[in-house]
């Protein structure tokens, strides 16, 4: 399975798998708002941290949402990729 996307073209009414990171880490209270995601963290080499999700989200609408969740909680984005499909790689 490969990660990268194909370039099909994306509805925003359609689900797609998306790589976010970003600054800092995701405290356990709010990990249940983001349960469908799997998320993870990594140590830079100046031992802050980037937490990472990735996972599929219903639209774009619930990408937004995640989005502005995470902007509540004062993380900042780092970046947001988009990646392949998992049902199309199959």
């Amino acid at each position: 399975m490969s990660d990268v996307y194909d370039g099909k073209p994306l509805k925003i009414w359609a689900p797609a798998r998306y790589h976010i990171e970003v600054e800092g880490q995701v405290s356990k209270s709010w990990s249940k708002q983001f349960g469908k995601l799997r998320i993870s963290t990594r140590k830079r080499m100046d031992n802050s941290t980037v937490t990472i999700l990735v996972g599929r989200v219903r639209d774009q609408a619930e990408l937004s949402g995640l989005l502005n969740s995470l902007y509540e909680i004062h993380l900042p984005i780092l970046s947001v990729e988009l990646l392949a499909d998992e049902a199309n790689n199959k």
